[in-house]
């Protein structure tokens, strides 16, 4: 249910490191309590993040939620097939169901972020 491979962040997002890039999403735990999406706001490509900043909105049928970049740098890649079908974050929130890829600009940061297994503690899981 939370992949070994992937980095998380307190605030349910998950990071999946490709060389210098991060690929990032919604965690299992987050989408399940947020329920079925049906919009997710995404930002365009070549917006500078900061960790732990606002990268976006997610609305389900049961809340919105803002979306915070586990890591800073540059929005290299925005998955329009999830912002047009934000279901998929709900069937495959590890997979197709990705949200943006980033640029590192700062890769100790991925020190700041926890393991599979620090996470299920960290949600009780």
């Amino acid at each position: 249910m939370y992949p070994e491979e992937l980095k998380y962040s307190e605030s349910h997002e998950w990071a999946r490191v490709e060389d210098n890039v991060v690929a990032v999403g919604l965690t299992h735990h987050a989408q399940s309590e947020l329920g079925d999406m049906v919009y997710l706001e995404l930002p365009p490509e070549g917006t500078e993040v900061t960790a732990g900043g606002e990268f976006g909105v997610v609305e389900s049928v049961k809340a919105a939620s803002d979306l915070y970049a586990p890591l800073s740098g540059k929005i290299v890649e925005v998955n329009q097939g999830a912002a047009d079908d934000p279901a998929l974050v709900n069937r495959d929130c590890y997979g197709e169901g990705w949200l943006v890829k980033i640029e590192l600009k700062d890769p100790s940061e991925l020190e700041n972020l926890k393991t599979a297994a620090e996470y299920q503690e960290f949600i009780g899981a």
